[in-house]
């Protein structure tokens, strides 16, 4: 087929992505005349049913915006109540916090790279078809992925939807003998971390590479369930290892540096930054912005595959959250070793009118929660963004970037590379679709 030919690459129905969406991509004359990256999933309209509800009611509710991310929900709006309330967590419960944070981290990111993202390089539709020739990784990323759920069982009540976070901390401190009795799964979940960070680095991964805004969270440590600010690469700002540049932009002024738009073949809303420029969140731009602060073990075998810490090749990812999962592992165990329990597993947070934001880094990428409270604590309006929202404008950019290098495959092949590239942002699309208002304008 010439490129001066129409083509049409359309999937449906995506699969091995948590929600329910589809792609087309349109080709003529070797230019791109459509790309879109289509959500149906309907909207739950999580923004609203939030009105009149108690911080203490809003952490257990927000976790069920996602099945596979509740921890990120539950730590941001906790933190968001908690800057309303001007309070401070003491350093033992941000340990526990952070624990926490690990044990989703694996998990999902074990998810994504065994089950959802590794049959893609390997040439299988599913994890069990895969687990016919491939038994030994399989079960390697189960194990992994248990760990991860039995630091959400012991630490939050449940692995999912947890049920012991609140604002201010923990109904419940855990005891130190019962994290203690983590450690051999933890340590040997970190052992096989390490071997899949090699194996992922051995993939057959297409070359592809494009320019991205990276915009992650910031603060003293990888940044995972807390942060002083949001890094924004590009233009301006503090010069970086490689040369680049990135600023810093408050917590509380998301809404000024970024905006969300309605499209109207998609039920969630896309972010991008104010003068139209999508970007980038998740495991390449935390990587970017932060690869000194990594853990040692994870550092290590970063180096040993010659992972860089400016990755440009979304289908590298892959590499990048197995280098992530190292780094949870490790940390994970640090903290179980070196964790006291507090005297009371939260702190208070007395209401009061005030507007309060939080974020954190989902698996995904940054997670933005802002709340505003009456007198009596209850919520007046709620808005949260997700990090799906936010890479949604740029994953369409990539399928255009894309596309030159699809006319030279079958249609099969380029399409399902075009599937490929999307799953490498591990889409969560139900999480996505919480948003309030739906507007469709038609001229």
């Amino acid at each position: 087929m010439s490129d001066a030919e129409e083509r049409t690459y359309r999937v449906e129905m995506m699969t091995r992505v948590e929600g329910e969406g589809s792609f087309t991509l349109r080709v003529k004359d070797g230019e791109v005349v459509d790309a879109e990256l289509a959500i149906f999933e309907a909207p739950r309209f999580f923004e609203a049913f939030l009105r009149g509800r108690s911080p203490a009611d809003t952490v257990d509710i927000v976790a069920r915006i996602c099945g596979i991310c509740p921890v990120a929900y539950q730590m941001s709006a906790s933190m968001a109540f908690e800057r309303a309330a001007g309070v401070e967590v003491p350093a033992e419960i941000a340990a526990l916090k952070r624990l926490l944070y690990c044990g989703e981290w694996i998990e999902s990111h074990v998810l994504h790279v065994f089950m959802l993202h590794a049959p893609d390089f390997l040439g299988y539709p599913s994890a069990v078809e895969m687990a016919a020739d491939h038994r030994d990784v399989v079960e390697s990323g189960l194990r992994q992925k248990k760990a991860g759920n039995r630091i959400l069982e012991v630490l939050g009540g449940r692995a999912t939807h947890p049920v012991s976070p609140r604002p201010g901390g923990f109904y419940k401190a855990p005891r130190k003998k019962d994290l203690e009795a983590l450690l051999p799964m933890l340590e040997a979940g970190l052992e096989e971390s390490v071997e899949a960070v090699r194996w992922t680095a051995g993939l057959d991964i297409p070359a592809f590479e494009q320019d991205y805004v990276f915009v992650s969270l910031s603060g003293d440590a990888y940044p995972l369930e807390a942060g002083t600010s949001i890094a924004v690469s590009g233009p301006g700002g503090a010069p970086m290892p490689d040369g680049s540049r990135r600023r810093e932009v408050p917590l509380d002024a998301w809404g000024d540096e970024m905006e969300e738009h309605h499209v109207e073949r998609s039920n969630a809303l896309q972010a991008r930054l104010k003068d139209g420029t999508p970007y980038l969140c998740g495991p390449m731009a935390r990587l970017h912005h932060h690869a000194e602060k990594l853990h040692p073990t994870a550092a290590e075998v970063m180096a040993e595959v010659g992972l860089p810490r400016t990755v440009l090749n979304p289908y590298r990812s892959i590499v990048v959250r197995a280098v992530e999962t190292v780094h949870a592992f490790a940390e994970a165990v640090d903290l179980v070793k070196g964790y006291e329990a507090p005297a009371r597993g939260f702190v208070d947070t007395e209401p009061r009118s005030a507007v309060g934001c939080g974020a954190t880094e989902a698996p995904r990428g940054l997670l933005w929660h802002r709340y505003a409270v009456d007198a009596d604590g209850l919520i007046e309006e709620a808005r949260i963004v997700p990090p799906t929202s936010q890479n949604q404008a740029r994953i369409e950019d990539d399928l255009r970037g894309l596309a030159p290098e699809l006319l030279s495959l079958d249609h099969a092949a380029a399409t399902h590379r075009c599937e490929q590239l999307i799953r490498a942002y591990d889409p969560c699309i139900s999480c996505a679709t919480h948003f309030l208002d739906l507007r469709i304008e038609r001229g």
